[in-house]
This record gives C-alpha cells, sequence and structure tokens, in this order.
C-alpha cells in the first residue's frame, strides 16, 4: 500500500539532492535526534519501488540492528536482523537484512555475490575507519551496489583509515548534505536544547611512578597528569562522583514533576565501572540504576525496557553512546575518561532528541571541568546559543565558558597502559565550584505550540514480499514485525519438535528432517514465514496422533 510520512524540510532536501545525484554514493551528516533514520528508510523505500532489489543495512552494534529493523517495519520494509553469512541467501519473504560492520568484515564475499541492485544503507560511516580491514571489507562488500547511502551524526576525518565510498578534501570527509546542530534547533520542534553544568574539584592521587600530585580542574598539567586527574576525580573511591550523581539526581527529580517518564544516563568509563555508580545511586540517592554493558548478553533488552519504562537511571559504557534512541533521556552525567571530541558528541547527541508535547524541553549533561570537556560544551552551547538568539550576534560569549588552552582531546589509553593504571590509585577526590546553567525561565525555547515544519510526503507501495502469507499481514498489521513473527514461529516449531522426540523415541534430527520434508524446506533457519506456518501445521497434525 501506498502511504504518506511526514519529513521535515532537511530530509525533504536530503532526499531530492540524494534522488538528483548521478553518483552512487551519498553521504549525509545530520545531528542526531533529526531523523537519519527516518530519511534513509524513505529514500530506500522510493528507491526499491522504482528498482526492486535487496535493501541492506549496516551498523555498528547488534544492538542497533533491531532498532532499525523495527523503524523499518513502520515503513513496510522487512528486515532480518538474525541473518549471518554461515545462513547462506537473504531470505526470501524480506526486503534485506541489518548486519553489523564487523560481520561484514567477517565474511565480505557472502555480501558482494548477493548485492547487485541492493540499495545499501551504512549507518555512522564513520565506524568503517576504525580498522583498515573494516574498510577494505566494505569495497569488496558492496561495490557492486546500485546505491549507497552513507549517514553520520558527526562531521568526521580520516585521521589513519580513508573510509570507502567517501568523498575527501584536505583529509575532511566532505558531506553531499549536511544538517547541523545549530540549524536543527533554529527550526524549532526538532532538537532540544542541551546545557552542561560543570565542576571543578581538587584531587590527589599516587602517579604510577610514585610520584604525589594534588590539582584542580583550572590547573595547567600535561596530557598524562591531566588524564590522572580526570581519572582520580571519576573513580568510586573519591567523593566528587557520588556529589555530582546527586546534583544529577536531584535535576532529574525536578524535571520528572512536569516529565514523569524523563530518564537519566550516566556513562561509565569500564563494566566495573558502570556497576559501580550504579551500586551509588541505589546505596545513597534510593533510586534504581539499570546497568547495560557489553559483556551482558541481556544488554540490548535492558536497554529497550529502559527505553519503554520510567526507571530513572540507566548506566552504561559505550552502549549508548551512539546511535541507540531513547527519547525520554533529559538529564545526562559524563563519567568516562575518554574525552575525544567525535566521543562527547556522541554522548550529546543521546540527550537531544525532541518529544512532542511536552512544551519546553531542555536537557542537562553534567561534566568533569575539565579544560578538554569545557573546550567541547563550548562548541556546542555556542550553536545553541546562536540559534536561540540569546546573545545579538557578535555579542559577549556566555562567561561560564572560558577560553580554554592546553591539553589536546586524547584519550588515556593513548598515554598508560594496562601496568601503569595498576599502579595509579587515587588519595581523594573532592567536588567543589560548580557552574549551573540559567535555564529556568527559556521563553525563547521551542514550544509545542510553534508550526510544525514537518510536510507529508507520498511513499510508493512496498515492494511485495516472496512468502508472505495471510497471518503475516495480520501479525505485522497489529505492530509485530515479520522478523519478531517469524522468531515466534520458529521458537514454536523447536519446542514441538522436542515434544515431538520425547513422543516418538525418534532424534531431534530425525523429527526435524520429517517436518522439513513435509514442509518442503531444506532447514528451518532459511524457511519463509509461510513455510514456517506450514511446518508448525504438520507438527501439530503430528501431535494430535498421540
Amino acid at each position: 500500500m501506498a502511504r504518506s510520512i511526514r519529513l521535515r524540510p532537511w530530509q525533504l532536501a536530503a532526499l531530492d539532492q540524494l534522488e538528483c545525484s548521478e553518483r552512487s554514493d551519498f553521504l549525509a551528516v545530520a545531528t542526531p535526534g533529526a531523523g537519519k533514520t527516518t530519511f534513509a528508510l524513505a529514500a530506500a523505500r522510493r528507491s526499491l519501488a522504482r528498482s526492486p532489489g535487496q535493501l541492506v543495512v549496516v551498523v555498528p552494534t547488534a544492538h542497533l540492528k533491531f532498532q532499525w529493523a523495527r523503524a523499518a517495519a513502520a515503513l513496510d520494509l522487512h528486515l532480518d536482523a538474525g541473518w549471518a553469512p554461515s545462513h547462506g541467501a537473504f531470505p526470501s519473504d524480506m526486503h534485506g537484512i541489518v548486519t553489523t560492520y564487523q560481520q561484514v568484515a567477517s565474511a565480505p564475499h557472502a555480501f558482494s555475490r548477493r548485492v547487485d541492485g541492493a540499495f545499501i544503507i551504512l549507518d555512522e560511516i564513520h565506524h568503517a575507519g576504525d580498522d583498515r580491514a573494516w574498510g577494505d571489507a566494505l569495497v569488496t562488500a558492496f561495490q557492486g551496489a546500485k546505491q549507497r547511502l552513507a549517514l553520520s551524526g558527526t562531521p568526521f576525518r580520516s585521521d589513519t583509515c580513508s573510509i570507502p565510498f567517501v568523498h575527501y578534501e584536505f583529509d575532511e570527509a566532505k558531506p553531499d548534505f549536511e544538517y547541523g546542530y545549530g540549524p536543527a534547533l533554529a527550526e524549532r520542534r526538532v532538537v532540544r536544547s542541551i546545557y552542561f553544568p560543570r565542576t571543578n574539584g581538587h584531587m590527589e592521587w599516587s602517579a604510577p611512578d610514585g610520584a604525589v600530585y594534588a590539582a584542580d580542574f583550572d590547573d595547567a598539567l600535561d596530557a598524562s597528569r591531566a588524564n590522572q586527574r580526570l581519572r582520580a576525580a571519576l573513580s568510586l573511591d573519591g567523593e566528587w562522583l557520588p556529589d555530582v550523581l546527586a546534583r544529577a539526581h536531584a535535576r532529574l527529580t525536578a524535571v520528572r514533576e512536569h516529565h514523569p517518564e524523563a530518564g537519566g544516563l550516566v556513562i561509565a568509563t569500564d563494566q566495573e565501572h558502570a556497576q559501580g555508580i550504579a551500586a551509588l545511586i541505589r546505596s545513597r540517592l534510593r533510586a534504581k540504576a539499570v546497568v547495560a554493558t557489553s559483556d551482558d548478553p541481556l544488554a540490548s533488552q535492558k536497554i529497550l525496557d529502559f527505553t519503554a519504562s520510567d526507571d530513572p537511571w540507566l548506566v552504561a559504557v559505550r552502549m549508548v553512546s551512539e546511535g541507540v534512541d531513547i527519547p525520554r533521556l533529559r538529564v545526562g552525567v559524563f563519567a568516562t575518561t575518554t574525552t575525544t571530541e567525535l566521543f562527547f558528541r556522541q554522548v550529546v547527541g543521546r540527550f537531544v532528541r525532541w518529544q512532542p508535547g511536552l512544551g519546553r524541553q531542555s536537557a542537562h549533561l553534567f561534566i568533569p571541568d575539565d579544560v578538554r570537556l569545557r573546550s567541547a560544551a563550548s562548541d556546542i552551547a555556542a550553536d545553541r546559543r546562536h540559534s536561540l538568539r540569546r546573545k545579538e550576534q557578535g555579542g559577549e560569549d556566555d562567561p561560564s565558558f572560558a577560553d580554554n588552552e592546553g591539553v589536546g582531546f586524547d584519550d588515556p589509553a593513548d598515554f598508560e597502559d594496562a601496568e601503569q593504571l595498576s599502579l595509579f590509585a587515587v588519595i581523594s577526590a573532592v567536588a567543589t565550584d560548580a557552574v549551573m546553567p540559567d535555564d529556568d525561565d527559556h521563553l525563547d525555547e521551542p514550544m509545542d505550540v510553534d508550526p510544525d515544519p514537518a510536510l507529508l510526503l507520498e511513499l510508493p507501495a512496498a515492494p511485495l514480499l516472496v512468502g508472505a502469507s495471510l497471518a503475516t499481514a495480520a501479525s505485522t498489521a497489529e505492530g509485530e514485525t515479520l522478523m519478531e513473527q517469524k522468531n515466534r514461529l520458529r521458537a514454536t516449531n523447536t519446542s514441538l519438535a522436542r515434544d515431538l522426540a520425547r513422543w516418538t523415541g525418534m532424534t531431534h534430527a530425525q523429527v526435524n528432517a520429517e517436518l522439513n520434508r513435509l514442509a518442503g524446506l531444506q532447514r528451518i533457519g532459511d524457511a519463509t514465514a509461510m513455510q514456517l506456518e506450514r511446518r508448525l501445521t504438520h507438527a501439530k497434525k503430528w501431535m494430535a496422533k498421540r
């Protein structure tokens, strides 16, 4: 069926520019929360309607596979997030697949054989530069595709490995379309304004060389000492972090008075740090804290559950730093020693997603008053101040952000190895001066009474699916994605096969082989929804003979 969706002016402009482009590659850079996913899926649906083919979406993390699959299903595009190169052909009853950069790198030829005429979406394309092998694998996998749409939420450079399918000018990626945080704020009702309460402190620590140091965040230090100072502040052994968590919780509590579902996010340094922070929130603040770390197989489900709940706090390391969509996040604590500007902006992106119906809705990210983070926050605040016209153009800057000089955007891992860090010890860390932005009376913030800039776009009908049944259509119409329905059918088939093996005395392999023969399929992993339903019917008839 054809349908209409609402697109923002930037999405329509980017869509027009993409469709007018004569090149196979297109890079769109848009600020987090602006709607890159909707733009890309609308482009894919229009492209597949003109020229049928497969849709392949490549994302940085496994969690984002399921997020993309659900977003695609909302536009009647059904993607298999569970496909793996070992499965063979792409599923015949789906419009395509969602995979990760790591999966592509592991078997690029498995993709290259199947993407002729395909529309490829490369989400957060800068990840392809994380490893030279990843970039080489992308070329092998997708150079034969019909069109490649690359997305990023942050402008990026080619620091070590250039990224395939991206045009560069002087080592800087050159987007074909760019939509920044400032323009998004100015447009209203697209993203939230974000503020950066920052806290100074007095830290004392014993360095790996045995020397004892003491410093505030205002003290000029070399890169290595600055990293140690930040690590001391964020340590679970000091009082700086508990003090900042308490201030952030107080802010979240105030926000929840008029936005009861508002949530908070703490970005931790590592898994042990995340667990310790959650324990602090529970013991000192008497609040619930959910932990999602990469070593937890249930992490993705925990994030999904948190997104739909009204729980106050989520503590994560890197799983929520990019792409994950939790619109109710309003308060954050930056408690990680990773200080690169790219990472900082990715974290900021988790808090700026606009929610209709709330009226004024700013966000707050509590940060250490480290010069590197202060500088990154100042750049974003400059966009906010300009967009909200809080001061005349050319006027005096926000006095809470002074000129910053000193160390660059470096990661502590660049300076200290694991053995050195094991010799590092925190003596004390105490929070001192706190700079709290005055944002309680933003009369110029966007309100829901502002005209909605979104415009209607008529989408052509989605390509018909092979192997879909009436039950499939009914199930997806009720909100269950085709992928979810197939997973449910596979689980039910597996359960019945187990019962049949127990009843008949046959082996599981013998039962599965017979059911596959009756349903006309090679293996259950390759089955369409219709074949799974047919297999289930034969299993139920077999069980009825008991």
